[in-house]
């Protein structure tokens, strides 16, 4: 069985229905191939991360920045994986009230330091609350989900 960890933020109740969501689309019944896990970036470390063979980032939009959660996981997970976890395949989306331009560049600075492989384009869920979120959620995790299960990374 391939790994898929997801490590996202959830402070209110539509982020955690935006990691519901993209865990539900991670456990889609056609994808037979993996094993979906689901942390906050607190419970989450340089392990969980040695463990997976993907995985998806999730965190809202604070003041121009990722989490503070989030920033923490990769504080703390960084040099343990520099060496051991290039080219792992990866997606995020965030929670944005304003634009997201600061937290996807952040996101993007670190993965990129540690050579991870973005493998789907970032899910920016930007403004007011919108229902449509939740599907570009799911769709999110059932194509990392699929896509590892057909060995396309």
């Amino acid at each position: 069985m391939k790994q898929l960890l997801i490590v996202a933020h959830a402070p209110s109740p539509n982020t955690e229905t935006l990691r519901q969501a993209v865990a539900r689309g991670a456990g889609h019944p056609d994808v037979e191939g993996v094993n979906v896990r689901v942390m906050a970036p607190l419970d989450a470390g340089p392990e969980d991360i040695l463990a997976c063979d993907a995985i998806i980032l999730g965190t809202t939009e604070n003041l121009g920045y990722m989490s503070g959660a989030l920033k923490d996981f990769f504080d703390r997970s960084y040099y343990p994986c520099l060496e051991k976890t290039q080219g792992l395949p990866f997606a995020f989306y965030i929670r944005a009230g304003h634009d997201g331009t600061g937290t996807r560049r952040a996101i993007e600075s670190i993965t990129t330091g540690l050579r991870w492989r973005i493998v789907h384009d970032p899910v920016l869920c930007r403004g007011e609350y919108d229902p449509a979120f939740e599907t570009q959620c799911e769709d999110l995790g059932l194509y990392l989900a699929a896509g590892l299960d057909a060995g396309m990374f």
